[in-house]
């Protein structure tokens, strides 16, 4: 039967077939991994862990949450992982309630610098029930260890914070494992918008440094919507299991986890990796292609999929120039800068991301083309 809902889906693939998609966060799912999104592994309730269920009838259950586990920790060269997790904000959020007492202090990147609300913003719950201090970025963009390290020798944190959703640039994930080290704090790695870029081998992998690595399953992974948290320390295995079920969630959405299993199968394949590679090579051509053309580019460039455009000199703000862009079938998100003369909801920034239009297999001519045609749109 034609629904009302279907109607509203056909729409939304006309959308998603006719658009430039270059929000950093988002990406195109392989069919295989839509299907078991939507196979009859949603309509199994399986509370608990592979061989510690709560409800009976789980033994497939069990094989696909294994192969997901054992697939991830192989891609990523860590000891343990949990594939529960809804969403890398519930990731976190466990973590948290593992390792943290309220009112501890946390350290992590100023949402206005390019990190994440879920990272201490005074408007999340990880503002709220922590004393959260925030670092941020020098006038050209790039993380200073130095000023982390004085913040961290000041405050004393339980817990230091590192990862970001508008930062281009590698980070130096030992020099934060040394800071960590040195001021007895808990790191704790979100490497959401990295975890396809790390699994292709082209950005360095933080499991070695950090106690905690999460993320998101989707972004560049380019997996179902969903989190991850992955350890090596065996004493953090009970902890971290407990405040993902029963701590902050129920059931685990077995037809996500499934989804998940494939998506880590798919990224441990050549064929990701050559991917990755185009990505991030489509990321500096446009990002060349802004700065010859007179915009400024946060940091010089980009070592990842994301291209920050700064554009606090302009007359028109972050929000505006999505605007403007998406009247002409281009779709960014606003973003705010350092400094940021404008509020939040106008911002000064505008974030770009390669890693959709990538995997619909376009070239670096092409993306070179589409920056002079963003260009022209700003200009």
């Amino acid at each position: 039967m034609y629904t009302k809902v279907q109607d509203i889906l056909d729409r939304e693939i006309e959308r998603q077939n006719t658009t430039v998609e270059l929000i950093a966060s988002e990406n195109f799912a392989s069919q295989a991994v839509m299907d078991l999104c939507g196979s009859v592994f949603t309509n199994k309730y399986a509370e608990g862990y592979p061989n510690k269920r709560y409800y009976n009838g789980c033994v497939h259950i069990d094989e696909v949450e294994t192969l997901a586990i054992d697939t991830v920790t192989r891609l990523y060269g860590s000891s343990y992982a949990n594939v529960q997790p809804h969403c890398g904000a519930n990731a976190n959020t466990a973590v948290y309630q593992a390792f943290l007492n309220p009112g501890d202090t946390i350290l992590g990147m100023d949402l206005a610098a390019g990190g994440h609300l879920s990272h201490g913003a005074k408007f999340n719950i990880s503002g709220k029930v922590y004393k959260a201090y925030h670092y941020g970025v020098d006038e050209q963009g790039w993380l200073d260890y130095g000023k982390i390290a004085d913040m961290a020798a000041i405050l004393k944190p339980k817990m230091i914070i590192a990862g970001a959703s508008a930062y281009p640039r590698h980070i130096n994930w030992p020099e934060l494992k040394d800071i960590a080290e040195y001021y007895k704090s808990y790191l704790m790695v979100d490497m959401a918008h990295y975890s396809g870029l790390i699994a292709g081998e082209a950005y360095p992998n933080p499991v070695p440094d950090a106690d905690f690595v999460t993320s998101t399953t989707h972004k560049t992974l380019r997996g179902p919507r969903g989190g991850i948290i992955l350890w090596n320390n065996p004493d953090y295995s009970k902890k971290i299991n407990a405040a993902i079920f029963p701590g902050t969630q129920g059931g685990p959405l077995m037809n996500i986890i499934a989804a998940k299993a494939q998506a880590f199968l798919e990224a441990s394949e050549q064929e990701f990796k050559d991917y990755i590679g185009g990505v991030i090579h489509h990321a500096q051509a446009m990002a060349d292609v802004f700065m010859a053309k007179g915009f400024r580019v946060q940091t010089g460039g980009t070592d990842s999929h994301i291209v920050l455009l700064n554009l606090a000199d302009k007359k028109y703000s972050g929000r505006v120039a999505a605007d403007m862009l998406e009247e002409q079938g281009i779709t960014v998100n606003k973003n705010g800068v350092p400094n940021d003369p404008r509020n939040f909801v106008e911002t000064s920034g505008i974030r770009i991301g390669t890693a959709a239009e990538t995997t619909k297999g376009h070239d670096v001519q092409w993306f070179t083309q589409l920056a002079l045609k963003i260009c022209n749109i700003l200009t």
